[in-house]
């Protein structure tokens, strides 16, 4: 079998996976939303059977603060505040890839896919 490399955008397919199911149908007792965590532990699962990858890595934005910012101030200026039902939910996102043994990558100044990309290459 030869090498296959699978690479994603944690915060892209977390995003998805949080606005396709409800929040309020995804809750523990305390009132923790896991909708997000749900849906992305349920897409990385589906991909690995699907695409049998021998290595995967994730990368993960770590704010909207990027390089492109700095040099072009509208890059992403519309765009609405983060939930804080989404936000709530990164420090799990973290531990369910760590649980699986999967390489990720954050880094300030840069946006996950930028890290994919220089992955890739």
């Amino acid at each position: 079998m030869s090498a296959r490399l699978l690479l994603i955008d944690g915060h892209s397919m977390a995003y998805r996976a949080f606005y396709a199911l409800p929040a309020e149908n995804f809750t523990t007792a305390t009132g923790q939303h896991t909708n997000a965590v749900y849906g992305f532990a349920t897409m990385l699962i589906s991909l690995i059977k699907e695409e049998k990858p021998t290595h995967i890595a994730v990368a993960f934005d770590v704010s909207r603060k990027t390089f492109r910012t700095e040099i072009f101030p509208e890059y992403k200026a519309n765009r609405s505040a983060t939930p804080d039902e989404f936000r709530s939910q990164m420090s799990f996102l973290h531990e369910l890839v760590t649980a699986f043994k999967i390489s990720q990558f954050e880094r300030e100044g840069f946006e996950a896919d930028d890290i994919l990309a220089t992955l890739s290459t």
